[in-house]
């Protein structure tokens, strides 16, 4: 069923506020996840300075042979990622979904300080359900 790994979220700084994991096979410790978000974070930097191509905004999308990586970055420069099943289309849009989301339940919360990891129970369930939403839409084409 699956096509997506996990999730991350990481603020401007490099440092990942939220992670979800959708039932990987070879799931991580948490050293490796925040590792990883680390790691990417650097890459995407580097790869907007080495880019030939004026106003690069960074890696979209890597891809591997067991494992594509989505990126969106928002215009506050923190950055969301998917890893999910190679091949699967339209990450995209759900990384916007998960941005509203994002910007609705969390940046809207009062309690919430900026930078800060994310812990606000109505947007892990509205995740959840666009995460779900999106895996029935994938099943359908």
């Amino acid at each position: 069923m699956a096509a997506i790994y996990s999730l991350y979220i990481i603020n401007k700084s490099g440092g990942l506020i939220f992670y979800k994991d959708y039932g990987s096979a070879g799931r991580m410790d948490t050293n490796d996840t925040l590792r990883l978000a680390s790691l990417w974070h650097s890459m995407h930097a580097i790869s907007q300075q080495l880019s030939p191509v004026s106003g690069c905004s960074g890696i979209e999308l890597l891809q591997a042979d067991t494992f594509d990586l989505h990126c969106f970055q928002s215009l506050t420069g923190t950055k969301f990622f998917v890893i999910s099943e190679p091949g699967v289309q339209h990450m995209e849009g759900l990384l916007k979904c998960i941005y509203e989301l994002y910007t609705d339940y969390v940046l809207k919360n009062p309690f919430y300080e900026m930078e800060m990891p994310i812990r606000c129970e109505l947007f892990d369930i509205n995740l959840s359900q666009a995460v779900q939403k999106d895996r029935v839409a994938l099943l359908g084409r």
